[in-house]
């Protein structure tokens, strides 16, 4: 056989040649088409980039899947198995190639663009980029920033905004209690800047969550800018005597909803797709049954029938912060925070809260526990600040209603929230794991003897500092600020509006079926 193979006639020097050289231009011509095709392949790739906002070294973040410095792919800690990326705020990034990589499809066709990074490159959010489309009613000055003094004169006459990209023509909140119910302030400013160019080069990041739109017809959502809280907080006085009292906020609500019935908008839909904001418990008790079918913005539904606001269409939204926020490098560690746990407020009140009564008696005189009676009165939001952030843990009790302030002034501290509220609605709950930051106790158990001191000085140093790290992440989702900044309280409460519009407009859609034909007949 060995024999057989080496008597085997060879091919002809030539023909050797040919096929060498056949195999030679054959390598060539592959190498040359997968370079073409590596090519073109990365041209649409930076296409898609470009069309997505993203692109730049650093400024592709998604501000509410990011830790605060908003950089890199994203924190899954916040992923909902079943949420869609593209209905959270984001800031700027390939949301496309996210969405594909956290296994989700898109349920709203625009993607969000918007930014990082400013200069040249900085684009206008527009309608057709931004996650949700905002129709804004052009109210008198008397519903909105008259309050504040303004009176729009000089600024086109009745019924024009202030010049909310110049800072000295922006009328100022009150301040002290009154900022906590300030959400509807925030949202008006930054919805009114939405479509400026100037507003976008003069912060640089302005992300595209949600944009006003001139047409109504484009709108996804109906913004109804009613300072409900403010006008709760200053107009309230009742002027006359017996049943012929009235006030100035009681007026501006029945004019508010005469004025919505009058609409076209509103009556088409019976208001489903319009956003109102009556933040403080106490705001637009005359009129909210009456305008219970829109989207409403709350504190909590502590005041609320279930048939007039409930987790299924509203949006909770924090409170603004009344103590300063601690930088990172401000916020004591754990052996910098001698006070295990700390409380400050009204110790005494009904419904829910008296619960507080009950703790008192149990822990006030625990030498590490700080227990007492306090107001803004006589420097307490100055108290609160050094309290706080010297504190470990700080107690979040239920009061008169099922929330406070008290939460959000922890977590701007970076004291590790005691959630003691059995009937609390959380902020973003849908998108955040509050257990990652916060400790929750029943009612019940708190009252316990010995119970809860007992769990949280079970609570090792590495825990501790595991929340209070995860605390320091999560912080500027609740920071209010004009101008608005990705991932802040501003933009996580136009992304939760977006989430909500999705079963809003399945049910408008549903009930639109037979429209034509009930014309018709």
């Amino acid at each position: 056989m060995v024999a057989e193979r080496k008597m085997q006639p060879l091919p002809p020097p030539a023909e050797h040649h040919r096929r060498v050289l056949h195999y030679v231009v054959f390598l060539a011509l592959s190498l040359l088409a997968f370079s073409c095709w590596a090519l073109i392949g990365s041209r649409i790739d930076s296409a898609v980039l470009m069309a997505s906002g993203g692109g730049g070294g650093g400024g592709g973040a998604v501000a509410l899947l990011a830790g605060r410095d908003g950089g890199g792919g994203g924190d899954r800690r916040y992923q909902h198995p079943t949420s869609s990326p593209v209905a959270v705020p984001a800031s700027g990034g390939n949301s496309t190639l996210r969405a594909v990589e956290m296994g989700g499809v898109p349920v709203m066709n625009r993607q969000p663009s918007g930014g990082g990074g400013g200069g040249e490159g900085e684009r206008t959010c527009d309608a057709e980029s931004a996650l949700l489309r905002v129709y804004v009613y052009d109210l008198p000055p008397e519903f909105h920033f008259g309050m504040l003094g303004w009176t729009g004169k000089g600024s086109g006459g009745e019924g024009a905004w202030p010049d909310v990209l110049n800072a000295r023509a922006v009328p100022r909140y009150p301040g002290g209690l009154n900022l906590q119910h300030s959400v509807e302030y925030w949202l008006t400013l930054d919805i009114l800047s939405s479509t400026s160019s100037a507003a976008a080069t003069t912060t640089g990041r302005r992300p595209c969550t949600a944009v006003r739109v001139a047409n109504a017809s484009l709108a996804d959502v109906f913004f109804v800018p009613f300072f409900a809280s403010l006008s709760y907080n200053r107009q309230s006085k009742l002027h006359g005597r017996g049943a012929s009292a009235t006030s100035r906020n009681r007026f501006l609500q029945a004019e508010l909803v005469k004025y919505l019935a009058r609409q076209e908008e509103w009556r088409r839909w019976g208001g489903k797709n319009h956003l109102i904001v009556p933040h403080h418990p106490n705001s637009m008790m005359d009129a909210r049954r009456r305008l219970s079918a829109a989207m409403f913005v709350l504190s909590d539904f502590g005041r609320y029938p279930p048939d007039v606001a409930n987790l299924r269409k509203d949006v909770i939204a924090p409170y603004k912060h009344v103590v300063p926020s601690l930088g990172d490098g401000d916020s004591p560690g754990f052996e910098q925070r001698p006070v295990l746990a700390y409380f400050q407020g009204a110790i005494h009140r009904k419904d829910g809260g008296r619960v507080r009564q009950k703790l008192y008696q149990l822990i006030k005189d625990e030498k590490d526990v700080h227990f007492t009676y306090g107001s803004v009165r006589q420097n307490g939001v100055r108290r609160a600040t050094k309290g706080m952030a010297s504190s470990k843990f700080c107690l979040n009790i239920a009061g008169d209603t099922p929330s406070s302030n008290r939460l959000f002034d922890a977590i701007a501290s970076h004291c590790v929230p005691v959630v003691i509220s059995d009937n609390i609605e959380l902020p973003f709950e849908d998108v955040m794991d509050y257990s990652e930051f916060c400790v929750f106790v029943r009612a019940s158990d708190a009252v316990k003897k010995g119970f809860l001191l007992g769990l949280l000085r079970g609570i090792t140093r590495d825990e501790w500092t595991a929340m209070w790290t995860r605390l320091k992440e999560v912080a500027h989702h609740f920071e209010y600020q004009y101008p608005s900044q990705p991932g802040d309280a501003v933009q996580m409460i136009w992304g939760a509006v977006a989430r909500k519009m999705h079963f809003v407009r399945l049910q408008l859609h549903k009930s639109g079926r037979y429209q034509r034909t009930q014309s018709e007949s």
